[in-house]
């Protein structure tokens, strides 16, 4: 089945409208009533709403026996400015889908609208538009929803365009694509002191000054090695803003990074433990938490080979050039339950950036991306 023209308008009139009223991470309200509201002519046979927040899961059911194919994109914006300059530009200060989660969506509801016309032969098809993905914890909280076991899928797949590779190419390979990764926030803890006494109180200094080398070595291997590791520091705070009084608190933050989840359980522990060394040789306390917490997003081989298939079937040139890569996708976690694989869809060799102000997702990718999806699916599903 294929997009008429009148779709990939109203589509990409769709996307556009998604682009100009963006929601950041688990504050998608808007948008997961907007999507509810697009695909009701496509009469899905079960609509699931606030999954894990604000997530929304449209079921296609053929009413025969088969698998549960799920196909996976993302509500959230970014806390971004937009500085595009395209006339659909972001109406909301400070906020924009400088992802390209909006053009993900439109590409899901292309597939609402194909199956609306024409049920699967055998099983169904679940469409989840996930929230919270840049957080980390969107899918998370769809998949420890109870309601999640209504639709606990066989076979679970995802897109995400990528700038840098020619348009409309796919990359695509078994194993992990996406690295594990999570914040972790240390919080050092002295006593104050006049700044003509420095010596009457506790101050961090001394210990933030050697964590700030040493995270970074606790780095293993090159990004090739199945044991690569990665720390890297991305914010300190000290004290107060004044020159009167000596610090007695201090947070470094650091993002730690890894191919395999079984490494960054490691990871975790031997940053706990040099933090909690390092402190304690300076008389200080600490603590430790954790935020954007995503586990590896790894593609199983029985997925990937139906996602090589719909390739051939419908021409897209491949290659598993830049895979994995060091970034974060929090889709890995589908995978736990699933055979699961995220391919990624070139948005053009000198197309901006993901994550920066002028970046805009290319309409044109739409109907690619619901053409690989479509066949993927009707190759498992009939």
């Amino acid at each position: 089945m294929t997009l008429t023209n009148r779709d990939l308008i109203e589509l990409t009139e769709w996307r556009r409208k998604l682009h100009r009223h963006p929601e950041i991470s688990n504050e998608e309200e808007k948008t997961a009533k907007e999507v509810v509201n697009f695909l009701a002519d496509t009469r899905p046979d079960k609509v699931l709403t606030r999954l894990g927040g604000h997530g929304v899961a449209a079921v296609y059911d053929s009413g025969r026996d088969g698998p549960t194919v799920l196909f996976r994109s993302e509500l959230d914006a970014l806390p971004i400015e937009e500085l595009s300059g395209v006339e659909h530009s972001s109406q909301v200060p400070g906020k924009s889908h400088m992802c390209g989660h909006d053009g993900h969506t439109a590409i899901l509801a292309a597939l609402g609208r194909q199956f609306g016309r024409e049920r699967p032969a055998r099983g169904r098809v679940v469409l989840m538009f996930q929230p919270a993905e840049e957080t980390g914890n969107g899918a998370a909280g769809v998949v420890a929803d109870p309601r999640f076991g209504e639709i606990q899928p066989d076979f679970a797949f995802s897109l995400h365009n990528l700038p840098g590779v020619p348009f409309g190419e796919v990359r695509l390979k078994d194993g992990t694509v996406n690295c594990a990764s999570r914040g972790m926030r240390i919080m050092l803890e002295g006593k104050t002191a006049h700044s003509s006494m420095p010596e009457t109180g506790v101050s961090p200094m001394p210990a933030v000054s050697e964590l700030m080398p040493a995270l970074p070595a606790l780095g293993r291997g090159t990004f090739a090695d199945e044991d690569f590791g990665m720390v890297t520091v991305t914010h300190c705070a000290m004290g107060e803003a004044v020159f009167g009084i000596a610090p007695g608190y201090a947070e470094v933050w650091a993002t730690l990074r890894t191919r395999r989840d079984e490494r960054m359980a490691e990871m975790v522990a031997a940053a706990e433990a040099l933090a909690t060394k390092i402190a304690a040789k300076h008389g200080l306390a600490v603590r430790f938490d954790y935020h954007e917490i995503f586990v590896a997003s790894v593609n199983a081989p029985d997925a990937v080979e139906h996602l090589n298939r719909a390739l051939d079937e419908e021409g897209v040139a491949r290659s598993e050039e830049t895979l994995p890569m060091r970034a974060s996708e929090d889709f890995g976690i589908f995978g736990h339950n699933a055979k699961s694989a995220m391919f990624f869809l070139g948005a053009g060799e000198r197309h901006p950036s993901l994550h920066n102000p002028d970046y805009d997702f290319p309409d044109d990718l739409i109907p690619i991306g619901s053409r690989i999806f479509m066949r993927t699916a009707r190759n498992l599903l009939g």
